[in-house]
């Protein structure tokens, strides 16, 4: 494999488009198999004039991409300011199956995983690996993934919900062409593999514990104490500045695999806590709950938040070596970034620093796609990476 990253801060939408395909062009020297795209909202009006660009340097490359309210390429994030990110690659004995989806097209959830095939096109013994984009307003992404993983266990699943739009219809997708609803898909196949790494930004709080009693998404007993009890006892051990904290950026992880009794910082998933009853005792949880699951509250903060990323970039173990044929994209929170850290290219700077000079491109989104565990999941302050590689290293 062979990849390269290019990003414009170009104000002219045609300069910019064309200042990365060129110097694409003189990176690979040849036709990429695949290009990834993502633009920057101050270019809406120029959307649907990507595509016709992209095929005049590129005829017979598959263009997959979206908006984004920030754009990153070659390393280096872009926020609140015009600008193009494009990372092109050539895959050799991979295949590249594009797929479009649209809300009104997924199957119900009692459907086999033959309708899930026919729908993004691939069989399940391949075990394909996915990249998806989706808007925000046309398709209910949870569900879609949901069954994505019903249908392709072995399979893995990356990517972000479009962003820079705030109604129906401001938002790009690109699949070949231009779109503003549904989600584009890739399904790779052959010689490739994604690895993933998921920092959601916590740092865990108080002691694991089992839920006792909850109903759907309502908590309402861990360890046989009501949550408000817990939470009492966990704030009046915190230091001052955690106790802050508690105040406005108080989660609860959950960890996903029942099989798991000693969960590491990879294994909770961490979700917001949407709603509480202190007189009935019921906290109210965006996800889904299960009596004897384990959880731990956890607090987030710009701190907590690089301490964390830098311990998933840390456990990532690779060949260093062997770097020059991999390609990274990332799908940030657009709550990170400068927003979050007072600064730009926190995150890919560390993950330079920690990963290796892997080209690396993405968008800071309205939903961030990756796995915990053995499923996969729509994420919120979350960065994730998707590290794409040869399955076999030439």
């Amino acid at each position: 494999m062979d990849w390269s990253s290019k990003i414009s801060e170009s104000s002219d939408f045609e300069s910019g488009a064309r200042e990365c395909l060129a110097a694409i062009e003189a990176d690979l020297k040849v036709q990429p198999h695949l290009l990834i795209a993502f633009v920057s909202p101050d270019f809406q009006a120029f959307y649907q004039d990507l595509p016709e660009l992209v095929s005049e340097y590129f005829p017979e490359t598959t263009l997959i991409g979206c908006s984004g309210n920030g754009v990153i390429g070659e390393g280096i994030e872009v926020e609140n300011r015009p600008g193009i990110a494009l990372t092109a690659a050539i895959m050799p004995d991979v295949s590249i199956t594009p797929f479009h989806i649209t809300g009104s097209e997924l199957p119900d959830g009692d459907q086999p995983p033959e309708k899930w095939e026919s729908l993004v096109k691939v069989k399940r013994d391949s075990e394909p690996k996915f990249i998806i984009l989706a808007d925000p307003f046309t398709v209910e992404i949870q569900s879609l993934i949901k069954g994505m993983d019903y249908a392709f266990p072995d399979s893995t699943i990356i990517g972000g919900i479009a962003s820079g739009g705030s109604q129906p219809g401001s938002n790009a997708i690109y699949l070949n062409g231009t779109t503003d609803r549904g989600v584009a898909g890739i399904a790779l196949n052959g010689n490739v593999e994604i690895d993933t790494i998921v920092a959601q930004g916590c740092k865990p709080i108080g002691s694991l514990m089992r839920i006792t009693e909850c109903e759907r998404n309502i908590l309402t007993s861990l360890d046989d104490k009501s949550p408000f009890t817990v939470l009492s006892e966990i704030y009046n051990q915190l230091s001052e500045p955690d106790q802050q904290l508690f105040q406005n950026s108080l989660f609860l992880g959950t960890v996903t695999d029942p099989f798991i009794d000693t969960p590491t910082t990879k294994d909770f998933l961490i979700r917001n806590i949407v709603g509480a009853n202190p007189d009935e005792g019921k906290l109210a949880i965006g996800e889904m709950l299960r009596e004897g699951q384990l959880v731990q509250f956890h607090l987030r903060d710009s701190n907590t938040s690089s301490e964390n990323l830098k311990i998933m970039l840390e456990s990532y173990n690779s060949d260093d070596s062997e770097h020059d044929q991999f390609g990274a994209l990332l799908f940030s929170c657009l709550g990170r970034g400068s927003y979050l850290y007072g600064e730009a290219n926190h995150d890919t700077d560390m993950f330079k620093e920690i990963v290796g000079e892997i080209p690396l491109t993405g968008f800071f989104c309205n939903g961030e796609v990756g796995p915990v565990g053995e499923s996969t999941y729509v994420h919120g302050y979350t960065s994730s990476f998707g590290i794409i590689k040869p399955k076999n290293l030439l």
